[in-house]
């Protein structure tokens, strides 16, 4: 899987100057556009679109700095429509103007060329379990909240200290299936999972299709799909951010699925301090090609 991912990015290499079509490069790593962009979040730490901004805008400072061609003609090789967008990216990246770089002959930032390798550190095994559900609901409260890579989301900390303990009985007594009781669930998420981009957040529970849904409740359709659930304890919340980020660098390179367009669901057993917590992962998967 690393060797494809490898392969992948040398294709972005080669074609930082010109339409990079992502889609080709997933290809190349023969996973779906969808895994691919998550995959390489996970490992770099940082989306695949920033990475290539950067990267390119690396490329266009050096061009800059050697002055053989004009700074529009540098900004259109790069993808830029006009040298004003041009100029705003590069004193974002470079913190100064191209034509001032050019002129004193600034020192600049560069984004280096990234390649993956295994690292192989004894780390205990990953429990786990492949789950083929029906369609079903997601049925409670929902919010339109930023992303948090670390720690408490304060968003979705304040939505859910705003939901009335009635309510939330209420919400509850309607699960019926696994997983069981109130859950979290995330969707409609910004594919390069960069913080502060936007989800929706559900408060709520997982039931059948056929469930009578009160009018004031938010519902979440979710079709039948396959799904890897993932269980851990430790400290909250610190242990399942790392739980997802593992899942990401270990354990779907080391298995035959891709992550697939769904929500993810969360249900957390909290201990009474809430220091430490029980949860169970739930991640939509398909196979991989052959």
């Amino acid at each position: 899987m690393l060797e494809r991912l490898n392969r992948a990015l040398e294709h972005i290499e080669a074609h930082l100057d010109e339409r990079l079509d992502i889609g080709e490069a997933a290809r190349i790593a023969v996973t779906s556009e969808y895994h691919f962009r998550r995959l390489f979040s996970a490992l770099a730490g940082m989306p695949l679109s920033e990475y290539v901004r950067r990267r390119r805008l690396t490329l266009a400072g050096a061009e800059v700095l050697a002055g053989e061609r004009t700074l529009l003609e540098i900004a259109v090789r790069y993808g830029y429509t006009s040298g004003e967008a041009f100029a705003r990216a590069f004193r974002a990246v470079h913190g100064v103007g191209p034509g001032a770089a050019r002129q004193t002959g600034a020192a600049l930032y560069s984004q280096p060329r990234m390649s993956f390798r295994l690292i192989v550190e004894g780390s205990s095994s990953m429990q786990y379990r492949i789950v083929r559900k029906d369609a079903f609901h997601v049925v409670g409260k929902k919010a339109r909240v930023p992303l948090v890579h670390e720690g408490v989301n304060p968003a979705i900390a304040e939505f859910v200290r705003g939901i009335a303990r009635e309510t939330t009985d209420r919400i509850k007594a309607l699960s019926d299936q696994d997983p069981d009781g109130i859950v979290a669930v995330t969707d409609d998420l910004d594919p390069s999972r960069a913080e502060g981009t936007e989800l929706d957040y559900y408060h709520g529970v997982v039931t059948g299709t056929r469930v009578h849904v009160p009018e004031d409740l938010d519902t979440l359709t979710v079709p039948a799909g396959t799904w890897a659930v993932f269980e851990n304890s430790g400290p909250y919340p610190q242990a399942l951010q790392y739980l997802w980020r593992d899942i990401y660098t270990q354990w779907f390179p080391s298995n035959p699925y891709q992550s697939r367009p769904g929500p993810e669901i969360l249900r957390v057993r909290p201990s009474a301090d809430g220091s430490t917590a029980d949860a169970a992962l739930w991640i939509p998967v398909e196979p991989t090609a052959p």
